[in-house]
């Protein structure tokens, strides 16, 4: 039974509807459910979805939709009730303030600011349409943005960018989820020791796998800034976010090592980024995800190292804080282990086991991988593939080797980030399963502010009953996995790997080492 009600006039924020969305999901007999405002993009995803009607239609983007599909009539009705009742107590609670916390909500910016009148940062999570308006607001008041909200034009992101940069104050975003600001984590960030490195990033799990293997490494972070992905992609943009956070990098005492990281750059902007860098006075370690024309930097400056992957521009940026010498490493493990691992693994394929299917919830993560693995398997089918060729006619479905990301909007219209809810990840892990061609899961995990409290305990069942699977047709399934965290994370750093090797699951150290076992295994396979 499938059953929607609109709400007029009634806008929430997107973090509270993807709240509202995985409690709703959680509720007895819901199979699906959408708490979403009533937006172009969302009110086609529902009709998509079966909720088409007069109701859906006559909806404009301040209106709340909630759509459920449930067992029967009854659990359908009853979890509306549940959805509208949790609208109301927001309601209430946004009336009477933050309960017990010490908090109090306001309802305007200057409100906010009166009552914290030293404050110098906005962060803002609204749809799209409003969200340029309030972060000039905030820009006007003299506060650095933090713009969470996607969906904004280049053209207003230009012109926020523009007005920030007449005023010396950084906008990072739009669609940033990840900072550190002097220590303080940010959105979905992990908990990493202070030290000597500043990280600019135009990707958030980007940012946060560096930071984590940065402290992991033994170094710290002074500052982690998101800037945007469009900030160095696109030449309007210019990488004006970018060059002001290398200028305060520069200017910040703390700071002793820049790291940047970033999908390659226009050729100008690429310019600009290495020429600040050199005039920074600071050793510097840069890394573009999958630069395939090197010399659209130039000839670095002595003091900039160029870095292959994720990990090594961790390990690099470590060294240079800490004052060791670098020393590239392949593996953290003898290479007699490795291929103990690779041999173990890739026994028991079945003649049909030729593919390899990646499931990330982190964007940057999986371009990672993808630019990783297409040198060592060829063609990769991925919505992240900058080939156009290569692209899924349809998302939802695999085909041959894929990697997808799972956080691409087009999974995330109307639900939660798969980092916050591991459903959308654990319908398509089962849905993989049921192909007898694949050899090789490779997933990540993303702990930290933010994420989901035990990622890897959704997970385990799933691939438990994958794994099955595969040896009932007479194969194996071989999964290779990679955390990004700290110990100090709220989910439990070790205790996560431990969930996932005790479901046999191959835990590698970064997600750089996981991307090129899991290619070693499927190879190994397809040789015997």
């Amino acid at each position: 039974m499938k059953l929607l009600r609109v709400r007029k006039d009634s806008y929430h924020d997107s973090v509270f509807l993807m709240l509202a969305t995985q409690e709703l999901k959680a509720s007895g007999g819901v199979r699906e459910a959408v708490v979403a405002m009533g937006t172009d993009m969302n009110r086609d995803l529902l009709s998509g979805m079966g909720f088409g009607g007069p109701d859906l239609d006559g909806a404009g983007p301040n209106d709340l939709l909630v759509a459920v599909e449930a067992q029967d009539a009854a659990k359908a009705e009853a979890a509306l009730d549940r959805a509208l009742e949790l609208v109301d107590r927001k309601k209430a609670s946004s009336a009477s303030g933050l309960g017990g916390s010490g908090l109090t909500r306001t309802g305007s910016l200057d409100a906010a600011l009166s009552r914290l009148p030293k404050a110098n940062l906005a962060v803002i999570s609204l749809p799209g349409a409003y969200a340029a308006r309030e972060a000039r607001k905030a820009l006007e008041k003299g506060l650095h943005v933090m713009l969470f909200s996607d969906n904004v034009s280049l053209e207003e992101e230009v012109d926020l960018k523009r007005r920030a940069a007449a005023k010396g104050l950084l906008v990072m975003g739009p669609d940033c989820g990840t900072a550190i600001v002097n220590g303080q984590p940010l959105c979905f960030a992990n908990v990493v020791r202070s030290g000597g490195v500043g990280v600019a990033a135009a990707s958030g799990t980007g940012l946060q796998e560096v930071t984590c293997l940065v402290d992991r490494y033994g170094a710290g972070i002074s500052q982690a800034v998101g800037t945007g992905g469009r900030d160095l992609k696109n030449p309007e943009v210019g990488g004006r976010t970018m060059l002001l956070t290398i200028a305060a990098l520069a200017a910040d005492p703390a700071t002793s090592v820049i790291v940047v990281i970033s999908k390659p750059p226009a050729p100008e902007t690429a310019k600009a980024v290495m020429d600040a860098l050199a005039r920074s006075g600071k050793p510097c370690v840069v890394h573009f995800l999958g630069l395939s024309d090197p010399s659209v930097l130039g000839k670095p400056a002595a003091d900039i190292q160029i870095a292959s992957d994720l990990e090594d521009c961790a390990r690099r940026a470590a060294a240079l804080s800490l004052g060791r010498a670098y020393k590239p490493v392949d593996w953290d493990l003898p290479e007699s282990e490795i291929s103990q691992i690779i041999d173990r693994e890739s026994a028991g394929f079945s003649p049909s086991q030729k593919h390899l299917r990646g499931l990330y919830t982190g964007g940057t993560l999986a371009d990672e991988a993808l630019f990783l693995l297409q040198p060592l398997l060829g063609p990769i089918w991925s919505n992240n593939q900058t080939n156009p060729a290569l692209v899924p006619p349809d998302p939802q479905v695999s085909r041959e080797h894929t990697i997808v990301d799972l956080g691409d909007d087009v999974f995330t219209v109307g639900r939660p980030h798969p980092m916050i809810d591991p459903s959308t990840r654990t319908d398509r892990l089962d849905a993989e399963a049921e192909d007898p061609s694949v050899a090789v899961l490779l997933l990540d995990l993303v702990l930290g502010y933010g994420s989901h409290p035990d990622p890897a305990g959704a997970l385990v069942p799933h691939i438990q009953a994958a794994r099955e699977k595969a040896a009932a047709r007479g194969g194996r399934l071989s999964v290779v996995a990679s955390v990004t965290g700290t110990p100090s994370d709220f989910q439990g750093f070790e205790e996560q790997k431990r969930k996932l090797q005790a479901a046999g699951v191959v835990v590698m150290p970064s997600n750089s080492q996981a991307a090129r076992l899991s290619a070693r295994i499927l190879q190994k396979g397809a040789a015997r």
